[in-house]
């Protein structure tokens, strides 16, 4: 799955919290905003109330299951900056991708 077409599947799920942006940076593949409050996401690079840091290879583990997040967080494979409730529901948003 690309980048765009990963972006394409979170909005058809609804896949952003709610009055909330969160921002998936990949590093050098970019960045998701995944913006509750206009209840989009999109390939922008913008300000977010939680950002978090994530290698590409290391996200398609994580969307798989074949990488668990808090073992990636504490690996430092995956990073949080800003509200870490919001990263914490991260969770809910790949069980809307897999659904």
């Amino acid at each position: 799955m690309t980048k765009s077409e990963l972006a394409t599947a979170m909005n058809a799920h609804g896949a952003w919290l709610p009055g909330k942006k969160v921002k998936i940076d990949f590093g050098d593949a970019g960045a998701l905003l995944l913006d509750g409050v206009a209840n989009q996401v999109t390939e922008a690079d913008g300000e977010a109330d939680t950002t978090i840091k994530v290698a590409w290879p290391d996200w398609e583990a994580l969307a798989s299951g074949q990488l668990d997040g808090m073992t990636a967080f504490m690996q430092g494979k995956l990073r949080v900056e800003g509200d870490m409730s919001n990263a914490m529901q991260l969770q809910g948003i790949l069980t809307k991708l897999k659904g």
